[in-house]
C-alpha cells in the first residue's frame, strides 16, 4: 500500500489554494490515485458550523481539518487541504499530528495581498476594508507565512499548470508518486 500523505495548502484568501488543490486532484486522478479534498469553506459549512472567526475558533477549525487529514493519511490515503490556516503554531500542530501517520507537505501559496484583493470574486476584501467584516485575515487579522514550507508557489507569477507541475515533481522526488 502506498504511504499516505497530506498536501497542506496555506495562503491568503484568493492566493490560489482551492484552484491548485483541484488541479493537483486532476493529476492524481490521471495517475489512478484517490484523494480527499478538505476545502476550508466546505469544512466550515459541514464540520465547523457555528464557529466564528476568533483566534480560538480559527484554531479549532484548522485542528479539525488536521485531525481528519491525519486519519486519511494514516490509512494510506491522500488528504489535500485548502484553508487559509493563518497561524503558524496551529499549522505546526497539524504537521506534528499528521507526520506521525505519514507525509506532510506544506504548500505556501505566496501571492501578495494586492493580487489577492484583485482576485476576490466574493467581495470579502472589499467588505473587510469597509469594516463590514472584522477579523479578516490579511486586513485586520494576521497571516503568519510558513518558515520552511516544502513548496512555495508564487501564484501571481506562475500559471496553474506551472504550480501544479512543481507540486507533482516534489511529490515524485519525495517518493509519494
Amino acid at each position: 500500500m502506498p504511504k499516505g500523505f497530506t498536501l497542506w495548502f496555506t495562503g491568503l484568501s484568493g492566493a490560489g489554494k482551492s484552484t491548485l488543490a483541484e488541479a493537483v486532484a486532476q493529476e492524481l486522478t490521471k495517475r489512478g490515485r484517490k484523494y480527499d479534498i478538505l476545502d476550508g469553506d466546505e469544512v466550515r459549512t459541514h464540520l465547523s458550523q457555528g464557529l466564528g472567526f476568533s483566534k480560538e475558533d480559527r484554531d479549532t477549525n484548522i485542528k479539525r481539518i488536521g485531525w481528519v487529514a491525519s486519519k486519511i493519511t494514516k490509512h494510506g490515503g491522500i488528504a489535500i487541504t485548502a484553508a487559509i490556516s493563518p497561524y503558524r503554531a496551529t499549522r505546526d500542530w497539524c504537521r506534528e499530528l499528521i507526520s506521525q501517520e505519514g507525509g506532510f507537505i506544506e504548500v505556501y501559496c505566496a501571492a501578495p495581498l494586492e493580487v489577492c484583493e484583485r482576485r476576490d470574486v466574493k467581495g470579502l476584501y472589499k467588505k473587510a476594508r469597509a469594516g463590514e467584516i472584522t477579523q479578516f485575515t490579511g486586513i485586520d487579522d494576521p497571516y503568519e507565512p510558513p518558515l520552511n514550507p516544502e513548496i512555495i508557489l508564487e501564484t501571481h507569477k506562475e500559471s496553474v499548470a506551472e504550480s501544479t507541475a512543481k507540486i507533482i515533481q516534489t511529490l515524485e522526488r519525495l517518493g509519494y508518486l
